[in-house]
């Protein structure tokens, strides 16, 4: 039981629910800090953590939180979690927190983690809510780090800041860029999902007419031999 609920939660978060490519929610940040990708991979981490510890706390006061102001209290909640992630950024990590300490703040209102309160954290148990905001995290984190490498190599010639060769087309550093990579790796993923998805419905389908069909042919065999026995 545990593990089919993980595996649901865990596919959910990466490839069917996908908050980037499937769902496409928290585009500010996918759009903005993808033309590096340590950027991206710094803003999926901390998106990671508030949507984990959110997710806690929601599920632990969902039957206190009066449902008349549940959206204000999910986002005091979320607010004080990235208040820690900017203040932590900001302390160890100044250089980076002066590149992305501005779209640190918006997680507060991410689509994705005030989603996953309304929708899931407030609705189920605190460990299935941890896991959930764990998995909704990672699939959003390697999907904009992909972006970014993809984005940093082609624009800038270099990947986690590594200068890899002089060769730049600059357009993909730019914001047309930024909308023609999302684009390309939304319809990547989801043709790619959808084609997966058809092979395991049709092998599902075939699985049970072979049941169907066992089924039926022991119940001749069945009603054969009651009728041999009954003459």
């Amino acid at each position: 039981m545990f593990k089919d609920k993980l595996k649901n939660i865990a596919l959910d978060g990466t490839v069917r629910q996908n908050p980037t490519f499937r769902l496409v929610l928290g585009t500010c940040p996918t759009l903005a800090l993808t033309s590096m990708a340590l950027d991206s991979l710094v803003m999926g981490i901390a998106v990671t953590f508030v949507l984990i510890c959110s997710n806690v706390i929601i599920s632990l006061l969902r039957n206190i939180i009066p449902d008349r102001v549940r959206i204000p209290c999910f986002i005091v909640i979320i607010a004080t979690f990235v208040t820690i992630v900017c203040m932590f950024m900001e302390a160890v990590l100044p250089a980076l927190y002066e590149s992305i300490g501005m779209f640190l703040s918006l997680i507060v209102v991410n689509c994705i983690i005030l989603g996953r309160a309304e929708s899931y954290a407030s609705h189920n148990p605190v460990g299935y809510s941890a896991l959930d905001g764990l998995f909704m995290g990672l699939g959003f984190t390697v999907s904009i780090t992909l972006m970014g490498i993809v984005r940093e190599i082609l624009g800038k010639g270099s990947l986690f800041g590594a200068e890899l060769w002089s060769f730049k087309i600059g357009f993909f550093a730019s914001s047309a860029g930024a909308f023609l990579t999302y684009g390309l790796f939304i319809a990547i993923f989801n043709v790619c999902y959808n084609a997966v998805d058809r092979k395991l419905k049709h092998k599902h389908a075939v699985k049970e007419t072979d049941a169907h069909a066992e089924a039926v042919a022991e119940a001749q065999a069945e009603a054969a031999v009651t009728a041999k026995e009954a003459e």
